[in-house]
């Protein structure tokens, strides 16, 4: 499943037209949903109705699934912008902790499962504590579970993979695991991830695709050369500034620009240039 990056036109306006284009690349692909606009789609950069007009968007040109990703600094913001996604056509929610304010598992519960409450879609709760700073731990996850029906699903960003096995541990088949780190795909489905929300499948959807299937199905000898030749450019993913990194492959494939919103900016000098070299390396070594 993308987390699909927000595509802006000259003016950084979105360009809806290419979203929906690039979208169907990745689904034509293989790709079976859609999550948008997550950390990756620049969310926290878009006004409320540009999402429910992306929501809107793919919904309504798609074949698959649209995961709408919900964050905000309120509980009251986010409810809203769940039922937004609902009513844009929306199949599922992925969930996130508040921004900036990072409190204790009673107000963070409380805030994700009046989200998860607002409407009847299945939700993923997406736990990032590098990237937000709370922590869902495998027991908060289980007693959420025993509490709100429609959640569904774990993306596990921790990178520790171990977390998905306490999942599993504690909930069984309850929980739909999810790996949301790139690089960590093929460990988490050793463990029993079936499910991946990912980065660099905005450029490379065939390899990602591909890369997933063999992993899901243990075919280790047949997956490694893939996955060796994958790492490099997965390995952007996990960065501070992967959002511009992974829009810069975006352009190297003619699948996209580097533009980003302010604050952040294209990326430059020798930072640049380590990237160009990656990607190109990439492209010119790509598996048949």
């Amino acid at each position: 499943m993308p987390a699909i990056t927000t595509p802006f036109d000259a003016d950084l306006n979105i360009d809806h037209v290419f979203m929906t284009q690039h979208a169907q690349w990745m689904v034509d692909a293989g790709c079976t949903a859609i999550v948008t606009p997550g950390s990756l789609g620049e969310g926290a950069t878009l006004t409320a109705s540009e999402k429910a007009a992306i929501w809107h968007n793919l919904s309504t040109h798609l074949r698959v699934p649209v995961v709408a990703a919900i964050a905000s600094l309120s509980t009251a913001d986010a409810v809203a912008q769940a039922k937004a996604a609902y009513e844009a056509g929306c199949q599922g929610l992925m969930v996130l902790p508040p921004y900036v304010y990072k409190g204790d598992w009673r107000e963070m519960k409380a805030h994700v499962a009046a989200v998860m409450q607002a409407t009847p879609l299945s939700c993923m709760l997406y736990n990032n504590p590098p990237a937000y700073g709370t922590d869902f731990t495998a027991q908060n996850i289980r007693e959420l579970a025993e509490e709100v029906p429609n959640f569904h699903s774990v993306k596990e960003s921790s990178t520790d993979v171990r977390r998905c096995s306490a999942i599993r541990e504690l909930l069984g088949d309850r929980m739909v695991l999810c790996m949301g780190v790139d690089d960590a795909i093929v460990e988490g489905t050793s463990v029993g991830v079936v499910g991946w929300v990912a980065g660099l499948v905005n450029s490379f959807p065939k390899e990602s695709v591909d890369l997933f299937d063999m992993a899901v199905k243990g075919e280790y000898d047949k997956m490694w050369p893939l996955y060796r030749w994958f790492l490099p450019l997965l390995r952007l993913d996990t960065v501070g500034k992967f959002v511009q990194l992974i829009k810069l492959s975006q352009q190297e494939v003619n699948m996209g620009s580097e533009r980003v919103r302010p604050p952040r900016l294209p990326i430059v000098g020798a930072e640049r240039e380590q990237t160009l070299a990656i990607i190109r390396h990439a492209l010119a070594t790509r598996p048949s």
